[in-house]
């Protein structure tokens, strides 16, 4: 290592291997003098100290991966760390991403892959760099980002976490991992896995942290460990009993004193592993409400490509909503009533609004009322939802943050926080799916399901646990 000084900075310099996949000596954090932002004031939010070293990491510009179970309060945390980066570097210099457009759209960014610009990534890192660098617009984005954020990372296989890597260091021609591109990396991978996971792939890395860059690309991992959606201990210690794939005689007993014979109040949000359960459920619902259907249909701007990317997220391309339906809240309107993502109400009735945006989206201009079962009932209006390249706005959809509450995938409520939850557990497939559903519940008397438990479906990945074994748990 060849040690330098300079105006009171020091930097350290070491030799990368160039090669794919190389595992790179643990590097030390690089110092320069730049103007260091205070941590952000979040109402009603007092940071942890695992929280608060995560801050100081990021402000030294080291790269970071944050870990946790559900409830501990990641999403928050990634969103100040991204508001800290951009008072850093500037807004065009820190790129938001995620595996899911559900997550990239909630975050104001755009999805990893499109980001990357290679397509699915499925051909080595070699074939791709090619295509990287016949798109001009891909390159710059490569060459200028100075900050890469990555949410869900648990979702991200482990081979194309290498190839990005080496695509970073090739285009930016910097022989440092991620070619000195800051990470923020955020996920929990004792929930949903990469798509492919069930699949034969022993011989492969499945997992992001399989990867051969993955350790030398963070100076910091922290596992956070407060709880703050759930404070029964109860209920607390059953999740994190599944959470690891665990289910004692006590666990057992509390979860088969929530079972019923009957199905649930319409009131209840059912949740499904698969979409088409969902959507036979929501439309079935809707319909036999009896009132008459008020269209809302998104209103789209930008590029058709990136236009296509919002079909993915949270907020749909048509809402159909009447007096009576269920719904569900998508954004956090009112942290302190409790009005947040993931919130549920009633449809009381609509009103016609004389200006304002929600013309653009309903031919007939009504703002729709909802009773939240919190007691609070409010107008809802229009939001929009922004893919993000930097500091500019590739697309944007215009729409109501609401969806039909009668029904909703597991994959769809990751992030949500709910009240009452009615599910199949004999219909959960994968690992992790069991604990992402009974995860959202903010106490056991919520929850009710009418299947029988078999214990082999609650199931974590034993790769997964030898890794949270020897860094977190």
């Amino acid at each position: 290592m060849l040690l330098k000084f300079s105006t009171g900075v020091v930097t350290f310099v070491r030799n990368y291997s160039t090669q794919i996949g190389t595992k790179f000596p643990i590097k030390k954090p690089q110092f320069t003098n730049v103007r260091i932002p205070r941590i952000s004031k979040v109402p009603n939010v007092e940071w942890t100290d695992e929280q608060l070293q995560v801050f100081e990491a990021v402000k030294r510009r080291e790269s970071v991966f944050v870990t946790g179970s559900a409830g501990t309060g990641k999403t928050m945390l990634v969103q100040e760390l991204i508001k800290t980066l951009r008072k850093m570097y500037g807004k065009r210099y820190v790129c938001v991403t995620a595996p899911t457009g559900v997550v990239a759209c909630t975050l104001g960014g755009q999805t990893l892959h499109s980001f990357a610009g290679v397509g699915l990534g499925e051909a080595d890192a070699e074939a791709l760099l090619p295509r990287v660098y016949g798109n001009r617009w891909v390159c710059k984005r490569w060459t200028m980002v100075k900050a890469l954020v990555i949410d869900e990372i648990s979702m991200v296989e482990g081979e194309f976490f290498d190839k990005l890597e080496y695509i970073a260091r090739k285009v930016r021609g910097i022989d440092k991992p991620w070619g000195g591109i800051q990470l923020v990396v955020s996920g929990d991978f004792l929930q949903l896995p990469p798509v492919n996971v069930g699949k034969n792939f022993d011989n492969r890395k499945v997992f992001a942290f399989e990867a051969d860059s993955w350790d030398c690309s963070f100076q910091l991992q922290v596992g956070l460990k407060t709880i703050f959606r759930q404070t029964d201990p109860e209920l607390i210690r059953l999740l994190q009993g599944i959470r690891r794939g665990e289910l004692d005689d006590e666990g057992h007993e509390l979860l088969m004193q929530r079972r019923c014979s009957e199905e649930p109040d319409e009131a209840v949000l059912r949740l499904f592993p698969r979409v088409e359960d969902v959507n036979r459920v929501n439309g079935a619902r809707l319909e036999g409400v009896g009132e008459e259907i008020i269209v809302y249909e998104a209103y789209d701007s930008g590029e058709k490509n990136w236009i296509d990317q919002l079909d993915r997220g949270l907020a749909p391309k048509t809402l159909h909503l009447c007096r009576g339906a269920r719904v569900i809240l998508t954004v956090n309107l009112n942290v302190k009533k409790n009005l947040v993502n993931g919130a549920t109400g009633t449809i009381t009735g609509f009103r016609k609004a004389i200006k304002g945006d929600i013309a653009n989206i309903c031919a007939d201009k009504l703002l729709p009322t909802v009773n939240f079962d919190s007691g609070c009932e409010m107008e809802i209006g229009t939001r929009t939802w922004d893919l993000v390249m930097g500091d500019k706005k590739c697309a944007t959809r215009m729409q109501l943050p609401l969806m039909l509450a009668w029904a909703m995938s597991v994959h769809k409520s990751q992030g949500m926080t709910v009240d009452r939850l009615h599910t199949n557990l004999s219909r959960a497939f994968g690992f992790g799916m069991i604990y992402v559903a009974l995860s959202r519940l903010r106490t056991l008397d919520g929850l009710s399901f009418t299947s029988e438990i078999d214990p082999k479906k609650i199931k974590a990945h034993p790769k997964v646990l030898e890794y949270y074994n020897k860094h977190f748990l």
